[in-house]
């Protein structure tokens, strides 16, 4: 039985939904938002559903970019995924949005550094290998200035992602020819790779529960860190 895969991405300023049946993408919905990715999400989970006669409950496997990216578009994602998961009792499947940005070049050559602005003068960052066409982590994602992540390169590297964009130039001054940078129309995450990689995860059976997937921020929220701040007895106070 081939499985049918609905994918999920907010984790950057452009959003996808996408539908496959085993590695055939039967439909997919690219959206870039000024606001917060719930104004089209779930119209884009009804249209790919709705395009291809495909029912809810026809889907055997909710796929979800946790992250790293975007606070808010990570939690409306994550939300989104987890309730229909919920409401189909079907499983979860989560994915890195650093190894979705990879899966664009398959067939790279070199060492395939994805890149997502974290903001604060700062990228997520993730090193892989492309092997049989998906992306072997080399080390662990992380949040780092792009001046310690170039320090840190050894040899050439093919760049990708809003973070590529965002620090091109100040890449190639320290790497020179060590840089290579994929063409713009591949710098964003898309939900049908993510299918993919939630395919092989499906087949082996990493799946998870909405109670048991988490999202993968890297590092913590804004509101986290100020709370970290404050007097930890100040709630128990009268």
């Amino acid at each position: 039985m081939t499985a049918t895969l609905l994918a999920l991405d907010t984790s950057g300023s452009t959003g996808s939904v996408a539908l496959c049946r085993g590695e055939k993408l039967l439909a997919e919905i690219l959206f870039n938002v000024h606001g917060t990715h719930s104004e089209r999400l779930m119209s884009g989970v009804r249209q790919v559903l709705a395009d291809t006669d495909t029912a809810l409950g026809a889907v055997d496997a909710f796929v979800v970019v946790q992250g790293p990216g975007s606070f808010t578009g990570v939690r409306v994602g994550m939300a989104t995924a987890k309730g229909l998961a919920l409401a189909t009792g079907r499983p979860l499947i989560g994915v890195s949005s650093l190894q979705t940005l990879a899966m664009n070049v398959p067939e790279a050559e070199y060492p395939v550094c994805a890149l997502l602005d974290a903001r604060k003068k700062e990228v997520y960052a993730g090193l892989f290998r492309m092997r049989r066409g998906h992306p072997a982590p080399l080390g662990e994602e992380r949040v780092i200035a792009p001046l310690e992540l170039v320090r840190r390169m050894q040899g050439p590297a093919l760049f990708l992602g809003e973070g590529a964009v965002a620090y091109r130039n100040h890449t190639e001054e320290h790497l020179g020819t060590e840089a290579h940078f994929a063409p713009w129309v591949l710098h964003s995450p898309r939900a049908s790779m993510a299918a993919l990689i939630g395919l092989e995860r499906l087949r082996s059976g990493e799946t998870h529960t909405p109670q048991t997937l988490n999202a993968a921020y890297i590092r913590p929220s804004e509101a986290e860190i100020a709370w970290s701040l404050k007097d930890p007895g100040q709630g128990l106070r009268g």
